[in-house]
């Protein structure tokens, strides 16, 4: 349950930043979530609606993305989690800014966007 928790919760990492609402900047780039104890959640949204990410202990998820207003929602999240359906806040953010955000168990995430696929 608790590995089921930190999946759902370096989803939220994408949320808190300034400036206008878009996905358009991640498409083709990494988004990196650092936590304070060394962990990462590598995220990679594409045009096509599909969306996925790497852990830092090398698990993996994929799911569908779309926009709902102003929030980015994932479904179909595979693995399986306890929620079917995820939503935080969009961001936008050029190629190297960062911002802090914090993931639903409460801890404090950096966030940066980094070019290319890495």
């Amino acid at each position: 349950m608790k590995k089921i928790a930190i999946a759902v919760a370096a989803l939220v990492c994408l949320a808190a930043t300034p400036g206008w609402a878009d996905i358009t900047s991640a498409f083709g780039n990494t988004v990196l979530s650092r936590y304070p104890d060394g962990g990462w959640v590598k995220h990679w949204f594409n045009p096509d609606g599909t969306y996925a990410a790497q852990f830092s202990d090398g698990r993996r998820l994929t799911a569908r993305w779309r926009v709902e207003g102003e929030r980015v929602c994932l479904t179909n999240i595979r693995p399986n989690m306890m929620i079917p359906r995820f939503c935080s806040p969009m961001i936008h953010a050029e190629v190297g800014e960062t911002w802090t955000s914090r993931d639903p168990l409460g801890r404090r995430v950096q966030n940066v966007l980094l070019a290319g696929r890495q």
